[in-house]
Parts: structure tokens; C-alpha cells; sequence
């Protein structure tokens, strides 16, 4: 098939390098949000998939919207079979929708009918999902709603953040849509309706739900950290500034703490909530790197009555 493919982030580009190692379909455009500042000096620069398709030859297309008259000619000049979609950004609209004679499958990272949304990794964490995995369905106007081709399941271990399942995922969901080209390029793949029962909903992640209550259970508090690392970044208040929470383990046997109150040992950090203790392991204060825990509480020497979250 003639595909066009959509995407932004370096999630997105294991699925484009496998369509184009694939061989077996043309990957003739590109679409991908406009380049965007970033870095220290606020540079414009292109997104990850458009620095991939530039590197592979391929046409890049930036519309600012999906709908403008310029972008839609041209995707009607290139006349794709399919277009597959991996996290591209915006909202497709009808107009473009209607172009490829065999419709917009995206790549999404969960097993729909759970998880529909902007950020079903991170969701799937918080909620302590135990297996989650990627889903390849057929794009409707409706949110993440059109019918399934296929799915792959991973796994969710102890430790994971969200950057590391969907690092996981971004490979296993790659492989997933090649073969959903395939099928539906020689007609043995059909998208089947999705349940009706089972739908959750996964919005995007606002910096209040990162915000770590330390008067939660143990185990809330470590999928919040978990599951907003490293994007946009779990958080907590210690002397009126933010303290970024970058990694955080449960420890059972320490209940001796009340909820955001430390203990601080030559080399271990520990911080008391609604249940048992947790180890902190990295930080970041307001306005520095990353750094051990250790060490930044050696550096703010902290006294006995102080907590976080106050």
C-alpha cells in the first residue's frame, strides 16, 4: 500500500522505522506537528518523526491544523491507501479522515477499550494495572472508540515508569502495526467493534495529578511517582518549593513514620505516609539536576519537625 504516516514524539518512531524496513509498503509523506521551541535558547526545532523522515528521504508535511485546505490538497495529491497513526497530537477531522480509501489505524498504548486517551500508559500505572499493551484500531470522530485489528499484551513490572513500559511498548506496538498493514493490504485482517463494557478514560496528566499526597498508602504513592516519571514528574512541597520525585520504592518494615515525615540516615532518605514508609531514592529540587536522595538531604540538613508536602 501507499502509506502516510503520522506522528510526533520518539515514541512514534520505532513504527515508522518499521514500516519503512517492511519493504513491502511505500511510505510516501510525513505528518507531523510543526517545530516547536525547545532547549535553553527556545530554538525552533522539528519533531523527532520529521527528523527520522527527513534522514529517510521521505516528505515531511508540518500543517499547523489538520483541517487547513493546503495540507488536505496535498494529501489528496498523494492519494494514500492508509495512512497509520502514532501519537501525532491533534484531533483528525472528517475531512481528512475521508482521504485514504482505507482509513487513519493508530497505534494506541493500551488494550482498548481501556485506557482511551491521551495518556494511557501513564493511567494504567497509576491504577496499578498489572498487564496492559497496544492496540491497533480503525480512527473514527469518536475518541479512540473505532474498531480493533489487533492487539499485543506486555507485562507491567514492579519497577517500571512510564517511560520504560512505553519504551516496551513503542518496540512491541511497532511489529503490531506492520503486520496490521499487512492484514489489511491482503485482506486477512477485519477490525472487529470494540466491547462496550470496560471503557476508562485516560486525559492528560496535569501537573496538580503529579502532585505526591504523602497521606496516601505506600503503594499509591508509588505508582503516582512511577507513573508520571518522567513525564510531567511527580512532586512534592519541602520548604515552599517544589521537589521533583524521581524515584521512590516501598519498604513494608518501616512503619514508624507519620505521613511526610523523614528519617535520614548516612546513606538512605525515608518518608512516612498513610501506611509504611518509602525509600526516597532521586530527587530534584526546584531549579537544579537531578540528584540523589542522600545527597540532597545532606544538603538541606533537615530538622526534626520538618515534612513534606507542608
Amino acid at each position: 500500500m501507499k502509506l502516510v504516516f503520522a506522528g510526533t514524539p520518539e515514541v512514534a518512531v520505532p513504527a515508522l522505522d518499521a514500516l519503512i524496513a517492511s519493504g513491502r509498503h511505500e511510505v510516501a509523506a510525513v505528518v507531523t506537528r510543526p517545530d516547536a521551541p525547545a532547549g535553553r535558547g527556545r530554538r525552533l526545532v522539528a519533531s523527532p518523526v520529521a527528523q527520522r523522515a527527513e534522514e529517510a528521504g521521505i516528505e515531511v508535511l508540518k500543517p499547523a491544523r489538520p483541517r487547513d485546505e493546503d495540507f488536505l490538497a496535498r494529501l489528496r495529491e498523494i492519494a494514500p491507501d492508509c495512512c497509520p497513526v502514532v501519537a501525532y497530537g491533534a484531533l483528525l477531522p472528517k475531512v481528512a479522515l475521508d482521504v485514504p480509501a482505507r482509513g487513519w489505524v493508530n497505534l494506541h498504548f493500551s488494550l482498548l477499550p481501556a485506557w482511551r486517551g491521551a495518556a494511557p500508559v501513564q493511567h494504567a500505572l497509576m491504577a496499578g494495572d498489572q498487564v496492559t499493551g497496544a492496540s491497533t484500531f480503525l480512527i473514527e470522530e469518536g475518541l479512540d472508540s473505532g474498531p480493533v485489528y489487533g492487539v499485543v499484551t506486555e507485562d507491567v513490572r514492579p519497577t517500571d515508569t512510564s517511560g520504560d513500559l512505553l519504551t516496551r511498548l513503542a518496540f512491541a506496538g511497532a511489529g503490531l502495526l506492520a503486520a496490521t498493514m499487512d492484514g489489511i493490504e491482503d485482506g486477512t485482517l477485519r477490525a472487529v467493534p470494540q466491547p462496550v463494557e470496560g471503557v476508562t478514560l485516560a486525559p492528560k496528566i496535569q501537573v496538580e495529578d503529579a502532585h505526591v499526597d504523602f497521606a496516601a498508602p505506600a503503594l499509591r504513592v508509588d505508582r503516582v511517582v512511577r507513573g508520571c516519571t518522567p513525564a510531567p514528574g511527580a512532586w512534592t512541597v519541602f520548604r515552599g518549593e517544589r521537589l521533583k520525585l524521581i524515584q521512590a520504592v516501598p519498604v513494608p518494615d518501616r512503619t514508624d513514620l507519620a505521613p511526610g515525615e523523614l528519617s535520614v540516615g548516612k546513606n538512605n532518605v525515608y518518608a512516612g505516609t498513610g501506611s509504611y514508609a518509602v525509600e526516597l531514592l532521586w530527587v530534584q529540587p526546584q531549579g537544579k539536576k537531578p540528584m540523589k536522595a542522600a545527597d540532597w538531604a545532606r544538603g538541606v540538613r533537615i530538622a526534626p519537625e520538618e515534612r513534606l508536602g507542608a
